[in-house]
């Protein structure tokens, strides 16, 4: 995590932008602003929305990312955006980490991957790349990943080595931010502990040999922004372990909230706000649909940036 933490401590703040873009988020004369040059590309009309859409939701992700680049030290796409359009989305997400990669932002790739063997072990390659003896690359362009612990050990092993490998970071779910969570998460084990508390001790020790410079290791924890009370005694439980806090703004999570989930010097947590950033623009009161694309794209930039400006700020607010 020490990459992750040094560009925190660049930009003094502790937040990450989520690129989860949806139809509905990107303004509509932005999207139509591609459909002739995609008409003349694809060979089958059928795939045109889909490679439109893609398109826009790289010029959508590409205004934000240049408008808060200076503002904030990672963004975190969400794969299942981008999967949900095909081939065509695949490149956009990947054209997004990559871009994210040349402005200087940590990446953290949300996938949620998990399982065993050796099919871990290729998923495990989002973070070591594709291994072609000479011609050996990185399409992905992640920092880190997000990983499901419900295969235990044998699921989570390879993405630690592969994270050792390449000197990247993994997060594993652990107390998640969604309503539903409960009916797994807070059941109760014979040891009277909750099962997102035996998930805690295991991504602690999981990372137990891999703890860089600044007291953190390689496999995180993502701790939901509303369960700010739960959060608080993770980081008490999990000293070793940086979280990724989701859940902030759109689904009710607080500066004040996740306040308990840093340490005592302010560090050990990133937080996540996603549409209230990247849909800041429809809240702004100056859209029209006469707009231009350009003016439109304009618009999102602008509104993003004073929205992670205000998360920023009232992080630091809390503070130490």
């Amino acid at each position: 995590m020490d990459r992750l933490i040094e560009a925190i401590e660049d930009k003094q703040n502790p937040s990450v932008v989520g690129l989860d873009p949806t139809e509905a988020l990107v303004p509509k004369q932005v999207v139509a602003s591609f459909a002739e040059e995609i008409a003349k590309q694809v060979e089958d009309p059928t795939e045109a929305p889909a490679a439109q859409l893609s398109v826009a939701f790289f010029e959508f992700n590409r205004a934000i990312i240049d408008a808060v680049a200076d503002i904030v030290p990672a963004v975190k796409p969400q794969i299942a955006m981008y999967e949900a359009l095909g081939p065509a989305g695949i490149d956009a997400y990947s054209m997004t980490c990559e871009y994210a990669k040349q402005q200087g932002l940590y990446v953290l790739g949300d996938v949620k991957r998990g399982d065993i063997g050796s099919t871990a072990a290729a998923y495990a390659h989002h973070l070591s790349g594709v291994n072609a003896g000479e011609h050996a690359f990185d399409p992905w362009h992640e920092d880190a990943v997000t990983v499901n612990p419900y295969l235990g050990t044998d699921g989570i092993t390879p993405f630690v080595e592969a994270a050792t490998g390449a000197d990247k970071d993994i997060f594993v779910l652990v107390r998640t931010s969604n309503p539903s969570s409960s009916e797994l998460q807070e059941l109760e084990l014979a040891s009277g502990e909750r099962v997102y508390e035996h998930v805690a001790d295991l991504v602690e020790g999981w990372g137990a040999e891999t703890i860089g410079a600044n007291g953190y290791s390689r496999v995180g924890a993502v701790v939901g922004a509303t369960h700010p009370e739960e959060g608080k005694a993770l980081r008490a439980r999990m000293p070793h372990t940086f979280f990724l806090v989701p859940g902030y703004g759109a689904q009710g999570g607080t500066a004040q909230g996740v306040a308990g989930m840093f340490d005592k010097d302010g560090m050990g947590a990133l937080v996540n706000s996603s549409r209230g950033i990247i849909g800041a623009w429809k809240k702004s009161g100056k859209y029209s649909e006469s707009m231009s694309a350009d003016d439109a794209l304009d618009l999102v930039a602008e509104s993003a940036r004073e929205a992670a400006k205000d998360m920023r700020d009232n992080l630091r607010a809390v503070l130490p």
